[in-house]
């Protein structure tokens, strides 16, 4: 332990401490010092100074909190859950941190370890936990994450933050405190915040209706397709949206303040207070598909070429494609069995079975 520490502690004690079980103050009759297995007042200065050095994790662990921890209730509060804080005493995350202490946030393997009384932070992919770190890009800049963010392993742009896509073959090695919540907030932004604000019991939930209220201009068609069948579409969404697959978010909102959707929010670690952008984008697209009148088509197909097309719409739905291999022809989704099928029943033209989409009056 470190004198500064000792000589902050000192210092402290003329105003109260109390952090995690530890308790420091000054009277006349000298200083008091308490952990949660000590009890000692009237000391002198001499005193106290040794029996804080008999007590080093609880005046280094007040010290972090007191000098290292960054500033603002969420962000502190990200940092004492990912040691959990609240549930081990300090003596035992002490002992703990020496070893490094792990959770997972999203895709992000997040660990802790305690280094002479301070804490370093190690940030990866949870799909690179078991790679050695030397085979993995390393960074130092927090800001390096809101690249990170961008694309995924193919390259393809994100535009939803908090979909299951981020890149992998990257680590952070040893961030601070500060820097460890900036990458978290630069890869998964708000979510510290909105988890926070729930644990609170003050997260502010916006839900569908009042969304699509709010919408003007080209997404002001939505409201209408809301009116229409409103309960039944926004099923529709969420589940084509908001389900564990494709977003990282537990979705909290839902039809309004007194109508659950019927489809289930999810099992994400942060929630999700209100329809995001990209959920709104797509629901205006459908609301333009949705108002088109039905017709009858009419196709001839085998029973298995039925059940390969709904093979197919499984796989691109569940973003599976690049799973299926080319070997594979017993998979619907196969690709040379869709080439075998679209060269049997597409004509020319791409129309299903020789079927054109927009049929002559009469037909």
């Amino acid at each position: 332990m470190t004198e500064r520490a000792v000589e902050r502690l000192l210092d402290a004690a003329a105003d109260g401490v109390e952090c995690d079980g530890l308790r420091a103050t000054t009277t006349d009759e000298g200083y008091t010092f308490e952990t949660p297995d000590t009890e000692r007042a009237g000391l002198t200065e001499a005193e106290f100074r040794a029996v804080a050095a008999d007590h080093e994790a609880y005046v280094t662990n007040w010290l972090f909190w007191t000098d290292r921890a960054p500033r603002g209730e969420a962000r502190r509060a990200f940092l004492r859950w990912l040691e959990a804080a609240d549930e081990r005493s300090v003596p035992e995350r002490d002992d703990a941190l020496s070893e490094g202490l792990t959770r997972e946030w999203g895709q992000l393997h997040l660990t802790v370890e305690r280094v002479d009384g301070d804490r370093t932070y190690h940030v990866r992919h949870v799909d690179d936990t078991g790679t050695d770190a030397a085979e993995l890009e390393q960074y130092e800049d927090s800001l390096d994450a809101r690249t990170l963010a961008k694309h995924d392993d193919d390259g393809r742009y994100r535009p939803l933050k908090t979909a299951p896509t981020l890149q992998t073959g990257w680590h952070y090695p040893d961030l601070g405190p500060t820097d460890a919540v900036e990458v978290v907030e630069f890869l998964y932004p708000a979510t510290i915040a909105n988890w926070y604000q729930e644990r609170e019991g003050e997260l502010d939930v916006t839900h569908w209706h009042e969304t699509v209220e709010r919408q003007t201009g080209i997404y002001g068609v939505i409201e209408t397709w809301d009116r229409q069948d409103g309960h039944d579409h926004v099923d529709r969404v969420a589940e084509a949206c908001c389900a564990d697959s494709q977003c990282l978010k537990r979705r909290e909102w839902e039809y309004d303040e007194d109508t659950d959707l019927d489809v289930d929010g999810g099992d994400g670690t942060f929630p999700c207070r209100e329809p995001c952008s990209l959920v709104v984008a797509a629901a205006r697209q459908w609301t333009k598909l949705e108002g088109e009148q039905s017709r009858t088509y009419e196709f001839e197909l085998t029973p298995s070429e039925k059940e390969q097309l709904e093979d197919i719409v499984d796989a691109v739905a569940d973003g599976r494609t690049d799973e299926i291999r080319e070997a594979d022809v017993y998979d619907g989704a196969n690709r040379y069995r869709t080439r075998y099928l679209r060269a049997k029943l597409f004509d020319d033209d791409g129309n299903l079975c020789g079927v054109p989409t927009e049929q002559e009056n009469g037909d």
